[in-house]
């Protein structure tokens, strides 16, 4: 197995930051595979931990923690419990050759139909800078210098916020900001694993970026099925039992990417386990604010404040460039997570200044008139989309409740989904197999797409879909001809890292 040194010196000189341009993340993931692309860091080679790499490079140990988890979820980085970080398996080398640039230099395809980006031409620009103009005139001086980074402004706002919204059941001291959904998901994993859980049931298939976080903290990923009612909660319970797990990632209120809510009965099987195996249920509330046909789900956190945590952002609602999002703990976990500085240095919090804004963005109601255009957009592209999908291809099963930003479309016997994404690349259409959110292989599984239409603009929705019917024609001449398994197709703008 390959060695590479670890003094300071030599990893300074093997990821020269000042060679790359933008923020410090940005310069450390273009180090890194630049790195495994010329091969200077070998198939197997072991990368410092990540606290030693960070003071190694006069950098944040978040930015580290960001790039790491971010190229693990790519498979050109691979993270494991007790064996460190190293460079995977000889193929994470074309992947980190055709990696994108930096965001703003980077080539999309004209028809991006992947899942993950919200609609960023209709960002809420002003309404943001207004919430901020208004939170720096307001603001008392001495409120400008917040202990360690906790601005109580926030917790309050979002407190009240997803007690409307979502009829969560939480007072400020309960809320914790954070960049987003994943650094949240970070803080939580490793306070379980501090508290001594060492495994964490998650939705199969499932955003793999969450579980890739958890499993850099210290925490086995545990697959359990999905179907058509969302988690298979029996299975999970089975699971549990198999493995020790007392700790659940679920999506209940929009399942992805399978596309489905978690039935009450569901639920309530959820809740009963936490409860008797004295364990925890971490909410992503994924989706949540996008429901078309009623009134979204409450969250499930309602229903055992003292066995959930709800994981939310601004990522789907506003735009993933905000980086911030929460947490609503119980408060065992959150007396567990203080002593880890869940609000000191090692949280990297959100700045005050952006902690003020989200407070003004709330309670002036600015976040509530951007949704309300927002659920418009969304519904009627939804619709648009899936009148040119029943004409171009009639034959094909749609799937998915009315909700979020993407649905799942079955493809014809004997073609295979692999086979579209190349095919689909070829019309500059980017597309992506659901087996790329798989966490254990089922070759039995239906040849299937998740296609995302939160970015797409709707001048392009039928041209695209013709596009889409033409790749699939492609594919199905090929026969189902021998290939490697190619998820791809995510956006580089997707938010993988944004969440």
């Amino acid at each position: 197995m390959a060695e590479v040194q670890t003094n300071s010196v030599a990893w300074e000189t093997l990821l020269d930051l000042s060679a790359y341009a933008g923020p410090r993340h940005v310069r450390l993931e273009l180090a890194v595979r630049d790195a495994v692309a010329t091969g200077r860091l070998p198939s197997g080679a072991v990368l410092p931990p990540s606290r030693l790499l960070a003071t190694s490079l006069g950098v944040s140990r978040w930015v580290v923690t960001e790039v790491y988890g971010r190229l693990a979820a790519e498979g050109i980085l691979d993270a494991r419990t007790g064996s460190g970080t190293r460079v995977a398996a000889r193929v994470a080398v074309a992947a980190a050759r055709t990696a994108p640039p930096p965001a703003g230099q980077q080539r999309r395809a004209r028809f991006d139909l992947t899942p993950g980006v919200p609609d960023l031409r209709h960002a809420p620009r002003a309404l943001w800078l207004r919430a901020m103009t208004e939170a720096l005139a307001h603001t008392p001086d001495a409120e400008l210098f917040p202990l360690d980074g906790d601005v109580p402004a926030a917790r309050v706002a979002l407190s009240a916020y997803l007690a409307r919204s979502r009829f969560a059941r939480a007072d400020a001291d309960a809320v914790v900001v954070t960049h987003g959904a994943a650094d949240g998901m970070r803080r939580v994993a490793r306070a379980l694993h501090g508290l001594g859980h060492r495994a964490l049931l998650v939705e199969d298939p499932s955003w793999h970026r969450m579980r890739h976080v958890a499993a850099a903290e210290g925490l086995t990923p545990v697959p359990v099925r999905v179907d058509e009612h969302g988690v298979d909660v029996d299975a999970l319970v089975a699971a549990s039992v198999r493995t020790g797990a007392r700790a659940a990632l679920v999506t209940p209120a929009h399942q992805f990417p399978v596309g489905v809510p978690l039935s009450a009965e569901r639920r309530e099987g959820l809740i009963a386990w936490a409860r008797t195996c004295e364990g925890v249920v971490i909410e992503d509330d994924y989706d949540a604010e996008f429901r078309y046909d009623r009134r979204p789900i409450g969250a499930l956190q309602a229903m055992a404040p003292d066995r959930v945590v709800l994981a939310g952002s601004l990522s789907k609602t506003a735009t993933p460039a905000l980086g911030i999002g929460w947490l609503v703990l119980p408060p065992w976990l959150r007396d567990a997570m203080t002593p880890a500085g869940v609000r000191g240095a090692d949280a990297a919090a959100p700045s005050t200044i952006d902690q003020l804004a989200l407070a003004r963005f709330l309670t002036t109601g600015g976040l509530d008139r951007h949704l309300r255009g927002a659920r418009a957009r969304y519904r009627r592209r939804r619709e648009a989309l899936l009148t040119a999908l029943g004409r171009a291809l009639p034959d094909c099963r749609v799937s998915g409740i009315a909700a979020g930003l993407h649905l799942v479309l079955d493809l014809p016997p004997g073609v295979r989904a692999v086979d579209v994404v190349r095919a689909g690349a070829a019309h500059d259409v980017a597309l992506t197999d659901i087996r790329r959110y798989r966490v254990s292989p089922d070759a039995l599984a239906p040849e299937r797409l998740v296609i995302g239409y939160g970015d797409l603009a709707d001048p392009l929705v039928d041209e695209a879909v013709n596009l889409l019917a033409a790749a699939v024609r492609g594919a199905a001449g090929r026969g189902g001809a021998p290939a490697e398994v190619v998820a791809g197709g995510e956006s580089p703008r997707g938010d993988g890292t944004a969440r």
